[in-house]
């Protein structure tokens, strides 16, 4: 289709690779069958492609096979694990430190055990997005039970301090969930070295399909016990039940493997790109950066324009480039981004923010044509604004 804006919303989702499609193909028609059939032959090849899935995914986060878990995304993953954990481990204690910065998909699974009796921790975070380890050291408390804290966040892409964390959690008995929806693939995550006990994981933030997704849990040192969500079928030894779709683990798996095998590479290709685009606009007087500089993700940039109104921004860019000023899940929503409030952020200033998402197929063409179609917006924003302010001024 010719004439279609410029696609920076990569945070929000991805196209699919054409190298995994290909993986994909032969297990809607050929290879169909149902991996839990295992009296014939089409119930073992698809057998064989979940294990051998389930094998890529696990290798990915320095994990074992029988520590994935597949879901339908990271938002049932998140769920599973917090609740999950909460549901097994109530009688141990009640309460659970989150981040004010995390996803919705956090968040709400919290406001829902709050509502039940548990108590949650909302930390702030500072200025730059990072969060305050000593705020995290003074809010464990003797019945805290589980720590959740996303590796990469998906407004303004700041990478927190995982091994860290992790090793705070451990060295007082507590479990830590990391929502990595945004991170696999894109940086190193190992379980071990960064001592997670859950990692949430989801395909289609890195080129795989939409739908799928995956929980590590742990099996040793600790190991990790989890009320399932859903009944009936006791598949994924019993955590997560329902009739596993080879087609899209299959996706999964071939997404993160390309992810992880053109990592290094791409992440300098992408932070080439993206710190580019940051020098294009700086003719856009009064605009920030929001989030650390560099501990970030490599195809992520958030800015905030002061004195120009969100929604107009974005509507005089949509011919031209397709991003959002937020959470996909929330664009639509009036309310100010809560991610760049936690920052400090006026209503204004949160408003008038945009989401650069960069991915695989972005060229250093688009990024040009993207800095001068904004830096062109905003000034045309400004002088209207100006003017309507002259003429109002001149009435009398």
């Amino acid at each position: 289709m010719q004439n279609r804006p410029i696609y920076l919303d990569y945070q929000a989702t991805t196209p699919v690779d054409p190298r995994v499609l290909k993986a994909m193909m032969p297990f809607f028609t050929e290879h169909f069958g149902n991996p839990a059939s295992l009296t014939h032959a089409y119930g073992w090849e698809a057998d064989a492609a979940i294990k051998q899935a389930r094998e890529t995914v696990a290798v990915a986060i320095n994990a074992s096979p029988e520590e994935i878990v597949f879901t339908s995304g990271a938002t049932e993953a998140n769920n599973l694990a917090i609740k999950g954990v909460a549901e097994a481990y109530f009688s141990r204690g009640r309460h659970i430190i989150t981040v004010q910065t995390e996803h919705s998909a956090v968040l709400d699974p919290c406001r829902y055990l709050e509502s039940l009796g548990f108590e949650v921790t909302y930390l702030p975070v500072q200025p730059d997005g990072l969060l305050n380890l000593d705020a995290l050291e003074k809010a464990f408390q003797e019945n805290t039970i589980l720590v959740s804290v996303m590796a990469a966040n998906n407004e303004i892409g700041v990478l927190q301090p995982l091994a860290e964390i992790g090793a705070w959690c451990r060295d007082r008995g507590v479990l830590f969930h990391s929502d990595a929806a945004q991170a696999i693939g894109k940086i190193p995550l190992d379980v071990q070295a960064m001592q997670i006990d859950l990692l949430s994981l989801t395909a289609h933030k890195i080129y795989g399909p939409k739908g799928i997704g995956a929980l590590y849990v742990r099996r040793r040192n600790p190991r990790v016990t989890l009320a399932p969500q859903l009944h009936g079928g006791g598949h994924e030894r019993g955590l997560r039940s329902g009739t596993l779709y080879p087609p899209q683990i299959v996706g999964l798996a071939k997404a993160i493997e390309l992810g992880l095998a053109e990592m290094s590479t791409e992440a300098l290709r992408l932070a080439q790109l993206r710190d580019a685009l940051w020098a294009k606009l700086q003719p856009c007087q009064g605009i920030y950066l929001n989030g650390h500089p560099t501990q970030r993700l490599p195809g992520n940039l958030n800015v905030s324009i002061a004195g120009v109104d969100g929604q107009a921004l974005l509507l005089g860019l949509r011919s031209r480039v397709a991003l959002s000023s937020g959470a996909a899940c929330s664009s639509a929503s009036t309310k100010p981004s809560h991610v760049l409030k936690a920052l400090g952020h006026s209503d204004q200033l949160a408003h008038a923010s945009l989401r650069f998402g960069l991915g695989r197929f972005t060229t250093a063409e688009e990024i040009q044509q993207v800095a001068s179609g904004v830096v062109d917006t905003v000034k045309s924003l400004r002088h209207a604004k100006h003017s309507t302010a002259q003429q109002l001024s001149a009435q009398p």
